[in-house]
Order: structure tokens, then sequence, then C-alpha cells
């Protein structure tokens, strides 16, 4: 639905409301956007059905995602004071993440655009999460570096116009991503799942000296912009096991401050190098890892010592969501890029190369 405004005695076009959808994980998601604005959003997670399993089980995550999907987005349309018939496009996840989860929200996405006669947007989850800082403090300047951390990413962006230019990779994990490493590091200190949130927690009564982690690919002759966590994951799981051994009690709070601060200080690290060596004075840190605190408190120090503006969204955007998803939609709606087709299908390991994700079922032989 167009909806219209006078000016100057004429009509003109406003944008139209967006309603992102996203499902990539579990976390399902409705937002609603219109020209950079967020209007409401809800999100409903089943991370305590996961916790038991130590991580996400893909047919519980999808299966979630069903019986929440409806009520989510009502929740969505109702904080925002909308109803559906207001809704003017939909925009959703398409990858990459877990296949049948994706399956879920663009089933949804294509009932509701169809049954609305508005157009799809097919929408990359990591630039929806780039979008998300756009929805506080306005857009993002063009150009500017981007550091995506989260549970399975973590990548150096070069970003110029988010909806229409594509996306250049600076540097990306080798292996495990730095959110990987917290989980993966938590369940050997005992913490529960998600470990990023419990290492945080843990680490407010720790030393972040009293165990020596490395900072990986930092020295001299490495890839100034590629990650690697895994060495570091491995490095805190021998110093549990050498205490355990010894017959000793590792203290968790320390070797959890201690994994924090070698996460937070290669991230912030290689990010403020990348703005420096690029000559860029705007750095935008997203994903589920930007809500940590030492992360984002090592960042604004950094970035205040290198003249660099940060940009980091609040935390509640900066988990999987569906307003970054709408956000992307708005973006891409306004840009006048062409809708996906109603057969868009998912990619679960989709690369991320554009804003806008529009895989195609793939042809029987």
């Amino acid at each position: 639905m167009r909806t219209y405004c006078g000016v100057e005695g004429g009509l003109v076009a406003k944008s139209p409301v967006v309603l992102g959808i996203e499902s990539s994980c579990d976390e399902t998601g409705a937002g609603l956007v219109r020209d950079g604005v967020l209007l409401g959003q809800a999100v409903a997670s089943s991370m305590d059905e996961h916790a038991r399993y130590g991580g996400v089980v893909p047919e519980i995550a999808a299966r979630a995602h069903v019986h929440a999907m409806a009520p989510v987005v009502h929740e969505a349309l109702e904080r925002a004071g909308l109803t559906l018939a207001d809704v003017g496009a939909v925009a959703v996840t398409t990858g990459p993440g877990l296949s049948g989860a994706l399956q879920v929200g663009v089933a949804a996405a294509k009932g509701y655009a169809f049954s609305l006669g508005v157009p799809l947007y097919g929408v990359h989850h990591l630039a929806g999460h780039v979008a998300a800082a756009a929805l506080d403090g306005g857009p993002l300047p063009n150009p500017c570096v981007v550091l995506i951390v989260s549970g399975g990413h973590t990548s150096l962006l070069l970003v110029h116009d988010l909806a229409r230019d594509p996306i250049v990779h600076l540097g990306d994990t080798l292996d495990d991503a730095a959110g990987e490493c917290f989980d993966k590091t938590a369940r050997v200190l005992g913490l529960p799942y998600p470990g990023g949130p419990a290492v945080d927690r843990a680490a407010r009564t720790g030393d972040p000296a009293a165990v020596r982690l490395p900072r990986p690919l930092t020295g001299p002759h490495d890839d100034p912009y590629a990650f690697s966590f895994s060495g570091l994951k491995t490095a805190a799981a021998r110093w549990v096991e050498a205490h355990r051994a010894a017959g000793t009690t590792p203290r968790v709070p320390d070797a959890a401050a201690s994994l924090q601060e070698a996460i937070a200080d290669t991230l912030t690290r290689k990010a403020v190098r990348a703005c420096t060596d690029h000559g860029i004075t705007t750095l935008v840190v997203v994903g589920g890892v930007a809500a940590n605190s030492r992360v984002r408190a090592l960042t604004e120090q950094r970035c205040a010592a290198a003249g660099i503006t940060l940009r980091v969204p609040p935390p509640r955007l900066c988990t999987d969501n569906g307003a970054m998803v709408a956000a992307i939609g708005d973006l891409l709606a306004r840009s006048g890029a062409a809708p996906a087709p109603l057969d868009l299908s998912v990619d679960p390991s989709a690369p991320l190369e554009h804003a806008a994700l529009t895989p195609r079922p793939r042809q029987a032989a």
C-alpha cells in the first residue's frame, strides 16, 4: 500500500512502511521501518529450548519460528500503532543461516507480500546487521569501515552505499568467529549457553591480566585484517585443563575476563588499523558480539584516541532482529531496487556481496 501526502497542493509518493522478517537462527523477529525510522519491532527467542543442548538445534529453531511468526508480526504492528493494511513492502532474510529456519521466514514473507499486493525484497542477514546502525543515529557515512562480529561471522568491510554498491571485504575470519570462541570457551569453563553474555557477566569480577592468552594474527607479518579465534579457544581450554590436571580449581572470572580482553583487543586493534590505513573516519561495529561490554568500551577508547567516529547500535539492535531486515528493505525500496520474484528461495551459506539477496530455486537436472 503506497501512501501520499500533500505538498504545495500536489501529491507526492512517500516511502512505504516496510515489514522486515528475520528467522535465520533462533530469534523470530519482525520490524517496521519507513524512511530510516524504526516504527516498532518484536522478537521471540527459542534460546531457552536450545540451552539444554549447548547450542542451536536446527529442527527446534524451525518449529519455534512456525509458532512465533504470526504473533511476533502482530506484536510489532501493535507497537508501531499500525495494521497490515499500512504495510507497503516486505523484506525477509534469505541467507545465510539455518536452511529450515530461513524457509519459515521466507514462506511467511511471501504470504504477506502476495496477500497485500506489495513488493518483496530478499535481504542478506549480515547487511541487515550493518543497517541496524543506521536506525540509531541516522544514515551511515559513505564510505565507512564496518566490523561485523557475531556467533558465526567476523569480518572487516568497506561499505559505500549499502543499497547500491558492492560490499568490499577487507578481511574475514579464517576459522572460528569471535562469538563461536565465546560459546566454546564458556562450555569449557562450565558457563551456560549462550556463551557471550555468560562470559561478559563472569568477567565483571575477574582480572583480565590473570591468564596470558594470545592475540591471534596481530604479528608484524600477519594479515592485518584477517581473524582467527580457534587457537585462542584452544589456549583457554588448555589453561583450564592444566589447572584440573594439577588438582586446582580454575578461577572462572579471571579466565572469562582474560578471554574477553583478548577478543576485544584483537577486534579493536584490527578495526582501528583498517580505518587509519584507508583514511576512513567512521567505524561501525555491529552483530551480537557488539553487545559485549568490553568490546564496546575498548572500541570507544581506541577510536577516541585515533580521532575516529564510532557507531554502535544499542544492544537490542545488535542481536538478530526484524528491524535490521526492515532497514535494508527500506533502503532498497527508496533506492529503486527491483523487488524479488515470488519464487524467492534461500541460500544458507550466501557470501556477503550485496545487501539484496534473491536466490532462486535450483532447477532439476
